[in-house]
């Protein structure tokens, strides 16, 4: 039976930094709390003290960014995710063994991966070579929303995500579906990224645009994630944001001579 290298278990063992875009008070947050708790190392919350969904990888600045600590392992940052994360391994939880972003309130499929701050806070993270997992949980308007039916799923998928070996350059993008009260608990679905855009709707009024798209009702590609998630299924998808470490290493694929005047 194969045993787990030294590397491997002090990473296993390290801290966990948690995150999001929603806000340190968002109930999704504390959802994620109680699903890591336990799961390896210690758990640190490390997120933006308001909301910042939507914004996409803005960080701060030239700019002061206020940090205050509500507790031991619970520090509200006045910036970005991509603040939070950075500021974490600086100094608030340096050399973390994971950083996991969510769970957001909301989905973040397909294209929304661009301009969602929880997916933001996880690539942030593996810029600086820490694995990542952002959790998200598409909601219909028309069900009741369970948190701890949203723990107990985030904490299975923890669970086996951890377990794997981590590829630098890559991220994990969880979409947790909305179910009614007595529908079983789902699959996890290993999926690729729907490349459909969201649709381009709007309200307009005036000179003002009000975003009026139908999210469940956007395009999707069959066995990709927006259909995985909206069809009632965990979706899981690998996200590489840097090339592999031996493409990068191998040097320029082609060079041309600048033509002269």
């Amino acid at each position: 039976m194969a045993t787990m290298g030294q590397g491997e278990a002090a990473r296993q063992a390290g801290t966990r930094v948690l995150t999001n875009d929603d806000g340190i008070d968002a109930p999704g947050l504390e959802a994620l709390r109680r699903a890591a708790e336990g799961l390896g190392g210690p758990v640190r919350v490390v997120a933006p003290s308001a909301p910042w969904s939507s914004m996409g990888h803005a960080v701060t600045g030239g700019a002061a960014i206020r940090v205050e600590h509500l507790g031991p392992d619970r520090i509200a940052v006045a910036g970005t995710p991509a603040d939070c994360v950075r500021l974490a391994l600086h100094h608030l939880a340096p050399e973390p063994s994971w950083v996991f972003s969510g769970i957001n309130r909301g989905g973040n499929l397909g294209a929304d991966v661009h301009h969602s701050g929880t997916v933001a806070a996880a690539r942030e993270a593996v810029l600086h070579g820490v694995p990542a997992i952002a959790l998200s949980h598409y909601i219909r308007r028309d069900r009741p929303l369970d948190w701890d039916r949203a723990a107990r799923w985030a904490r299975r998928v923890l669970e086996f995500l951890t377990a794997l070996p981590w590829q630098p350059g890559t991220l994990w993008s969880v979409n947790l579906p909305h179910l009614l009260p007595d529908e079983p608990d789902p699959d996890l679905v290993f999926c690729p990224l729907d490349p459909s855009p969201l649709p381009l709707r709007f309200a307009l009024a005036g000179d003002e645009a009000t975003y009026s798209g139908d999210y469940h009702g956007r395009l999707r590609v069959p066995g990709a994630d927006v259909d995985v998630c909206f069809g009632g299924r965990v979706a899981i998808t690998r996200i590489r944001i840097l090339p592999d470490p031996s493409e990068a290493a191998a040097g320029p694929t082609r060079v041309i001579p600048m033509p002269g005047p």
